[in-house]
């Protein structure tokens, strides 16, 4: 169990994909995104989400991410967030995405 001071250090934010492609050089297929959190400006992300997605359908999609892990070096690529979503479904990683659009960078609590 972790506590409530545990859960609040976790910064996951809502941001909008504005680039996305196909990511060959990882070790697992992977779409690289670059994701627009507001005022935290444009992170980037690898992020294993080929089963369910094609890159040209991510641009403009809102998702949550975590934003305060340290950046990770993947192949030649740098991931700065984590992007969050479903794993396990037949379907692949299913995005966790607010179900309306609102405000890059909102805090999720």
């Amino acid at each position: 169990m972790i506590t409530w001071e545990d859960f609040v250090k976790i910064e996951i934010r809502v941001g909008t994909i504005q680039r996305a492609e196909l990511f060959p050089e990882a070790r697992r297929p992977a779409i690289k995104v670059w994701i627009d959190f507001g005022k935290l400006g444009i992170l980037k992300s690898s992020a294993q989400i080929t089963e369910a997605y094609e890159p040209e359908q991510l641009l403009g999609k809102q998702v949550t991410a975590v934003v305060n892990f340290p950046k990770k070096q993947i192949g030649s690529f740098m991931s700065e967030c984590l992007v969050l979503g479903c794993v396990g479904d037949a379907q692949g990683t299913v995005l966790l995405c607010p179900d309306r659009k609102v405000e890059n960078g909102l805090k999720i609590a």
